[in-house]
């Protein structure tokens, strides 16, 4: 399996205004490529990834308009030719189905004021020195701040540079992990505003909402960079600090959710969680709460995890009625509204709490799922 481990990394100054111009010309590159894709395409000409590589990186070099592409490495405008030819690839077996998941759109060309920058590099452009520092082609050695170890030799690193003005080295490297030991328990969790979530034996994770906490700094932030005159460089200094503020939230938030899911993942063999639509429900009037909570985030961690380290993952239909069954006696009681967070069934008299008997709804549902796939006996019953 092939995972990224990332690291925060501190070039020099000299370093950052080499890494600069690598951002810069891979953009252009990028941009180039798609270009020529664009007019070979209108033109009802083919070409090959070959034919594009010339075209805007070997040839290129030799024009007056693209002779300062040869100031950084090669191996850097060759990866920024193929994730433009990546981008086309996989909006075509998109559009023709090829492609899992959600439609994606038309590859869209790189701004220069875009916040985030990137740049790809394979081995012949990396290396790890014996000094633990990352050896970048034509930038020099950078100082890495190793929080832990590489599992192997990383293939490919990407050096980034977000918002807040932070260089990380996101390294892709594969690994094989050994199973968990098994155990008995399983757990289906409800996800929540009110309470991040509630699991099927009763344990409730409390919602830490991170924005919230945070939102009174950063309102006053976001206010003093409105104050700003456009293009100075108080405005630019106003700007990192808004990102800074919300790089902050977005760390807190993603260090919880990994420490939360492997928590999961360690204690259970199978994970069963409702597929919810999270993109829809951030359309309603509790979109703030919904991202906030970063549902979509967890349970993809929840799902990456189980796979893994050897445990079940099952996602319950979103349509399945979890809060609207009895967890007793199975009997169908009817849709209720969010106020009411606690009910007694009708036909066996048992009083539930919303969050915990939906919980337990998913378990069977998912746990049934789980064993219809594997040819075993289903029912609801857990």
């Amino acid at each position: 399996m092939q995972l990224r481990y990332q690291y925060r990394v501190y070039p020099t100054p000299g370093q950052q205004n080499m890494l600069a111009r690598s951002f810069g010309c891979a953009r252009v590159v990028f941009n180039d490529a798609l270009r020529a894709r664009q007019d070979a395409y209108a033109a009802g000409v083919t070409l090959s990834d070959t034919d594009v590589q010339k075209q805007v990186v070997t040839a290129a070099k030799k024009t007056p308009q693209r002779v300062w592409l040869s100031e950084v490495a090669s191996v850097v405008l060759i990866q920024a030719c193929q994730d433009a030819r990546r981008a086309y690839r996989n909006w075509f077996d998109s559009l023709t189905g090829k492609r899992k998941g959600r439609k994606v759109g038309a590859p869209r060309f790189r701004s220069r004021k875009d916040t985030r920058q990137a740049i790809r590099l394979t081995r012949n452009g990396f290396s790890i020195r014996g000094n633990r520092k990352l050896y970048i082609a034509k930038v020099g050695e950078v100082e890495v701040a190793w929080s832990r170890e590489l599992p192997s030799v990383p293939s490919s690193v990407s050096i980034i540079k977000d918002a807040a003005g932070r260089y990380f080295a996101s390294f892709v490297v594969e690994t094989t992990d050994d199973p968990l030991p098994e155990c008995d328990a399983e757990v289906g969790i409800d996800l929540g505003l009110t309470t991040f979530a509630v699991l099927s034996d009763g344990k409730v994770i409390e919602s830490p909402k991170f924005f919230r906490q945070a939102e009174r700094r950063l309102k006053k932030a976001q206010q003093a960079l409105s104050r700003k005159d456009k293009g100075s460089k108080n405005r630019a200094k106003a700007r990192i600090r808004v990102a800074k503020a919300y790089a902050k939230v977005t760390d807190a938030r993603k260090d919880w959710a990994h420490k939360q899911s492997t928590a999961i993942v360690r204690e259970n063999q199978a994970v069963f969680v409702e597929d919810l639509c999270v993109t829809g429900l951030a359309r309603t009037r509790l979109a703030k709460s919904v991202h906030d909570a970063g549902w979509g985030m967890f349970t993809r961690m929840v799902e990456e995890k189980a796979a893994r380290y050897g445990r079940v993952f099952v996602k319950v239909d979103r349509f399945y009625p979890s809060s609207q069954i009895c967890s007793t006696c199975g009997v169908l009681d009817g849709p209720k509204p969010l106020s009411v967070r606690e009910w007694q069934c009708a036909a066996c008299g048992a009083v539930h709490d919303r969050d915990v008997n939906a919980a337990k709804n998913i378990h069977a549902a998912g746990r049934a799922e789980w064993l219809n796939a594997c040819g075993g006996a289903v029912s609801l019953s857990v």
